[in-house]
């Protein structure tokens, strides 16, 4: 507030008032350009600062660690039961076809009884057509009984086919009626997670009632020293980052260690708020140190030189219509305004890639004051 009322005090200094025949002239301008004369007050409120080369490029992009899902697996209860037995804990390490929970489901139950059923089914449909075409072979029998025979045979066929094709969906492997669902880890990895208890009530459609629309697994299980890392990367970047390109993690965890990862995939579309696109990364995590959803940050160094331009401090730059602008200091009271092209930001300071040249020197502080100047000259 102070710093805005001294720029409205030292602007209406400028545009007209004298308190006395000995003023000092007030500020000239000329199109873009402004001329302050030495003594006057509005001189008080500007500060410049020399433009520097740029340094070996290193971007730097905010993210968050998660599983890679390419190792991972959410086990969720195929079919409603009461759970009896849980045989893995997170942290245990896991085969694939291991047993983890023990659940006893009517519903699977019902689906060994029909695969025992169609089992009978199908040895009958055998033994009938064995009879028919014995019968047949003798002349005791029509050919009619044959082919109906057959088609039997064919039906029992495919719903024996069905009803085993539905057991082992559900975890089964023999056609016992016991109602115990096995549930068995389909990979090898560690348990990360688990969400389940003996004497809990679980079905395929039970949701979280603190999240609504989010069925929450029973176990999740993945390979820990594989991770992916998503992150947030603003729209002027996204030309110089491309799937393959290598970065280094860090993470206040650990701030001695940079971990060693790679650019998998850039997002097909940018978020409307942020103004930036999810690029998705794989990280080697062979010690386990690293932890899903760890706040991370990635760093890319740029193999190809300094880039081209200038980097100045961002406070600088100001929006002007669509464009980016700053006042240059020409001399000890001149300052130019110049249209410049920006890229990216980074620690309070931003790329410019056309406009400015090694040795310019930009206002850093006053430039809404030369601004009105100019605006205020425009208007006349």
């Amino acid at each position: 507030m102070t710093h805005a009322l001294l720029v409205l005090a030292l602007l209406a200094a400028a545009c007209g008032g004298s308190s006395g025949p000995e003023d000092t002239p007030g500020p000239a301008v000329d199109g873009d350009r402004v001329t302050i004369p030495a003594g006057a007050p509005q001189l008080e409120a500007l500060r410049s600062e020399e433009v520097r080369p740029p340094g070996a490029a290193v971007r730097r992009y905010s993210g968050r660690l998660a599983w890679d899902d390419d190792v991972t697996v959410r086990v969720y209860p195929p079919v409603a039961g009461r759970v009896l037995e849980v045989k893995a804990a997170i942290g245990d390490h896991v085969t694939a076809g291991q047993v983890l929970a023990v659940i006893s489901s009517p519903d699977f139950g019902q689906a060994q009884a029909d695969a025992r059923a169609a089992d009978g089914a199908f040895a009958l449909a055998q033994r009938t057509l064995a009879r028919a075409r014995d019968l047949f072979a003798h002349g005791a029998g029509p050919k009619k009984d044959v082919d109906a025979a057959e088609a039997d045979l064919e039906r029992a066929r495919a719903e024996q086919q069905r009803t085993l094709a539905r057991l082992r969906l559900y975890g089964g492997g023999d056609v016992s009626v016991d109602e115990l669902l096995r549930l068995r880890s389909p990979i090898t990895g560690t348990v990360t997670e688990r969400a389940i208890a003996v004497g809990q009530e679980v079905r395929p459609d039970q949701m979280m009632a603190s999240e609504a629309q989010v069925v929450r697994p029973l176990f999740v299980i993945t390979d820990p020293t594989r991770l992916w890392v998503w992150l947030d990367v603003s729209e002027v970047d996204l030309a110089t980052l491309k799937p393959g390109e290598h970065f280094g993690l860090r993470t206040p965890a650990y701030p001695d260690r940079r971990f060693e990862g790679h650019v998998d995939l850039v997002g097909a579309s940018l978020d409307p708020a942020t103004r930036t696109v999810k690029v998705r990364g794989s990280v080697a995590n062979p010690d386990v140190a690293l932890k899903a959803e760890m706040y991370v940050t990635a760093e890319v160094t740029d193999t190809g030189g300094p880039p081209p331009g200038v980097d100045v401090p961002s406070k600088a730059l100001f929006l002007d219509g669509d464009r980016r602008w700053v006042f240059v200091e020409e001399a000890p009271g001149r300052f130019r305004r110049q249209a410049v092209r920006v890229g990216p930001e980074r620690e309070g300071w931003s790329a410019v890639t056309d406009g400015l040249a090694a040795g310019d020197r930009v206002v850093t502080e006053g430039s809404l004051l030369l601004q009105q100047l100019v605006d205020a000259s425009s208007k006349r």
